[in-house]
């Protein structure tokens, strides 16, 4: 390969990265539809793995995958319980670490929730996740025989383990992850 060819070939990778930043930049706000789009490329693979009975560990794999994503997502960014174990150990504040960033007390001044997964990053995983899944379905090669009742059984088991302690940590730190619920709204006059 000479150094044209290269040159052609970095400037069509780098035009096509372009474009598709440019892509991504302009569906930033529409998350409504984006996740819509996303809930039917779920559907077809879920549809896919019923009708042809089999592919039970990419599902799984994707339930599992999803689940750690959403869980990201409902956590705060800086974690007020390994905050606090730090501050008792080193007895100061550490402002870059965020101790502190969710009011533990009543008197503590509001902060706003910042989750360890931003929505966008939460959907563009959730979206490569499923197309990937879905690509995986044919071929056989991922097609490996499992009783898939375990896996289900096993994937429930996992969420509402992980669930009922992600949900006593947000009662104990007293804050919501999810956009307007439970906060103060001011009128306008």
């Amino acid at each position: 390969m000479d150094d044209s060819e290269f040159a052609t070939s970095f400037t069509s990778t780098n035009t096509f990265s372009r474009r598709y930043q440019i892509f991504l930049d302009k569906i930033v706000p529409h998350a409504v539809a984006r996740w819509i789009t996303t809930s039917i490329l779920l559907v077809l693979f879920m549809m896919r793995i019923i009708f042809s009975q089999g592919w039970y560990i990419i599902a799984y794999a994707l339930g599992i995958y999803l689940l750690n994503m959403f869980l990201a997502f409902i956590s705060p960014k800086f974690d007020p319980e390994f905050s606090q174990t730090l501050e008792q150990e080193d007895g100061i504040e550490d402002d870059q670490n965020g101790p502190g960033l969710l009011p533990t007390k009543k008197d503590d001044e509001f902060r706003p929730f910042i989750r360890r997964l931003p929505e966008f990053k939460f959907w563009q995983g959730a979206t490569y996740a499923t197309i990937i899944s879905f690509f995986c379905s044919f071929f056989s090669a991922f097609d490996i025989p499992v009783f898939w009742p375990i896996l289900l059984f096993y994937w429930f088991f996992l969420f509402f383990l992980t669930m009922r302690r992600q949900i006593s940590h947000m009662i104990k730190y007293k804050y919501v992850p999810f956009a307007n619920f439970g906060k103060k709204r001011y009128s306008s006059k």
